[in-house]
Parts: C-alpha cells; structure tokens; sequence
C-alpha cells in the first residue's frame, strides 16, 4: 500500500472510530508500528487527528454518531464475548443484578447459567435473552419507560421512578467511551439512568472493550475511580494500559 493511500486510510478509520490503537491499525494495514508511528505525526501536523498514548483521536471533536445496538453487536464481537464470560464468573447465586444497556452486557446476559438469581433490566435485547432461562428461582424484570430505539432501552421519568425503590448487589454496565477517568454515554437521559442504578448498587462493574479506551462521547456519567472493578480485553503489555492502571481495580484473565 503506497504512503498516500495508507494515509487517507488511517484518516478514514480514525474519523469512524472516534479514537484507534496503534496496534488495531497494525493488523489492519498489515504494517510496522514504526511505520504508523510516523504516518501519525504527519496526519497530526495536517491537524487531522491528535496523537495520544498508544493511538491517535479523530479531531472532529463533538461530531459522535451515536451507533444501534445492532450496529455496536457486530463490533468487537470476540472481545465482548471473552469480557461477558469472565463478567459472568463474578455473578453469585441469590444475587439481585442490574444489568444496563448495551451489546457487551447483552452478550453478558447469554453467559448467565444461575439458578437462583433476581435480574432487573431496562434493556430489551438483555431482556429478551434471560426471558428465555428456565427456571422458578431465576426473576427477569424489564423497567419500561420511555424506549430509545438505538440503544434498544428504556429511560426517563418512569425508569427512573422504579428506580428510586430497588437496590442491586451487583450491576454490570458497559459505556461507549472512557477518558480522563470519565466514563462516558451518548445522551443525557441513559447518563441519568445509569447513573441512579450506580447509586443504588453495592458492587459496579464496567464492561469495556479496549476500543472504548480514550475515547470521548456526549455526558459522563461517573468516574473510573467509583467502580468496584473493570473487567476488559486490554493487557498490561498493551499501551492503552496506562489510561486505566491505578484509577480501578482491572479484571483481564479473559483465557
């Protein structure tokens, strides 16, 4: 692939992905991390994006798109699994869970085999999989509210109101972006709503694959630091490592 085409390349995925990892442009482009290192200081200096540890964010600030859930669920699709998987081992029987919107708590969802558990949700797709689980001791209870087709979830004043009155043992979240210690949403309504359920929970846990890492979107809707654990794909030999170590207890043995 000749330099100009390489360029205009990165420069087309960067402006999609809001934020990407030197290493994803690596297996992409099927070129040396010295090489991109170099085409990312030179589209820096066009001011098409700003380098940052590890990758480079897309400077087409504030212009988030914000994708579908079906969308999101073809994304990353091996990485939630493995996140799911060992999010699913901290889950103990008798446990009243909040599970949130979003495709990696979804693909939680699929990997829930207790028997003895209360699952509130306002999430149709998570709703929708623990429907299907078989058992008298195992309760699923959908919030309504107000339904937001993209993300396939439920917010506003009625949520919220049945909200007020529940508390959880364990919530599992996911976001589409965590930077500086924020951990980010698309709307104020889902921050909002997400929010309160943190509030309410004894233990937080946030489901995050490493694409999210650095990554800006619209309302923060709490802070790194407030979360019992992160259960991620990112490595500590990963350079995206950093933007995370020392702000939260990190779960990664995904194996």
């Amino acid at each position: 692939m000749k330099k100009q085409e390489r360029l205009a390349e990165i420069t087309r995925l960067v402006h999609r992905k809001g934020t990407i990892r030197i290493s994803e442009i690596v297996d992409l482009l099927q070129v040396t991390d010295m090489t991109v290192r170099r085409d990312l200081l030179e589209l820096e200096e066009q001011g098409v994006l700003t380098k940052i540890h590890g990758g480079a964010r897309s400077n087409k600030a504030f212009q988030f798109r914000e994708y579908s859930h079906s969308e999101k669920d073809v994304q990353h699709h091996e990485a939630k699994v493995a996140i799911a998987r060992r999010a699913a081992a901290l889950i103990e029987e008798g446990d009243t869970v909040f599970l949130g919107p979003g495709t990696s708590v979804a693909a939680l969802a699929a990997e829930i085999f207790n028997q003895r558990l209360t699952v509130i949700t306002n999430c149709m797709p998570v709703f929708t999989v623990l429907s299907q689980k078989k058992s008298e001791t195992f309760q699923v209870f959908l919030l309504g509210g107000e339904y937001r087709q993209l993300t396939e979830s439920f917010v506003g004043e009625i949520t919220n109101t049945s909200l007020e009155k529940l508390r959880f043992s364990k919530m599992f979240f996911s976001a589409n972006g965590v930077k500086d210690g924020q951990v980010m949403t698309s709307t104020l309504a889902e921050a909002y709503t997400q929010g309160l359920a943190l509030e309410h929970s004894l233990e937080r846990y946030l489901l995050l694959d490493g694409s999210k890492v650095g990554k800006d979107d619209f309302a923060s809707f709490c802070e790194l630091k407030d979360v019992t654990a992160l259960v991620t794909d990112v490595q500590q030999d990963e350079e995206l490592f950093p933007l995370l170590e020392g702000n939260v207890e990190i779960v990664n043995d995904l194996e």
